[in-house]
C-alpha cells in the first residue's frame, strides 16, 4: 500500500548515479535544511566528496526521502522512522517483521488513546458552550423584562 500524501518524486535518472544535495532536494521536493537533519537523525546517508560536499547514492536516496516523507505522515517520530526503514525497503508498504509490527501497532494504540482524550475534551467544551449559549438567553430574557418594566 503507498499512501498519497502529496509527495512528489521528479523523474528518476540512472541507479547508481551520485547525486549532490541540492539534486536530491529538486528531485524530492525538501528543501536541503531538512535533507541534512534527515542525515543527522540516521535516517539518510550521504559520502563526502574530498571537498566536504555531500553525495546521495541518486535513485535510492529519492525512494529513501520519499519513504520517510511518507513515514512522517503518517505520525511516526524520527526515532521510529529510523528503525523501521530496513523493513521499508523495495517497494510501497512495510515489510512485515516483529519490528515494523510493534512500532505500527504502538504508534495507533497512541493515536487512538489521543482520538479518545480529543472526544473528551470535545464533549466537555460542548458541555461549556450550552451552558453558555442557555445564560446568554436567559440574560437577554431578563434584559428584555428590565426594558420594558423601565
Amino acid at each position: 500500500m503507498q499512501l498519497d500524501i502529496g509527495v512528489k518524486v521528479k523523474p528518476a535518472g540512472k541507479r547508481g548515479t551520485r547525486m549532490r544535495i541540492g539534486e536530491l532536494a529538486r528531485r524530492t521536493g525538501v528543501s536541503t535544511r531538512v535533507l541534512r537533519y534527515y542525515e543527522q537523525r540516521g535516517l539518510l546517508g550521504a559520502e563526502r566528496d574530498a571537498n566536504g560536499y555531500r553525495r546521495y547514492d541518486g535513485e535510492d536516496a529519492v525512494e529513501v526521502v520519499g519513504r520517510i516523507r511518507e513515514l512522517l505522515a503518517t505520525g511516526l517520530n524520527t526515532d521510529d522512522i529510523r528503525e523501521l526503514l530496513p523493513c521499508a525497503q523495495g517497494g510501497p508498504g512495510l515489510t512485515p517483521c516483529a519490528l515494523s509490527s510493534g512500532i505500527v501497532e504502538r504508534k495507533m494504540a497512541q493515536l487512538d488513546h489521543e482520538m479518545t482524550e480529543l472526544a473528551r475534551r470535545r464533549a466537555a467544551l460542548g458541555a461549556y458552550v450550552q451552558v453558555m449559549r442557555e445564560r446568554r438567553t436567559q440574560d437577554e430574557a431578563l434584559a428584555a423584562l428590565a426594558l420594558r418594566a423601565g
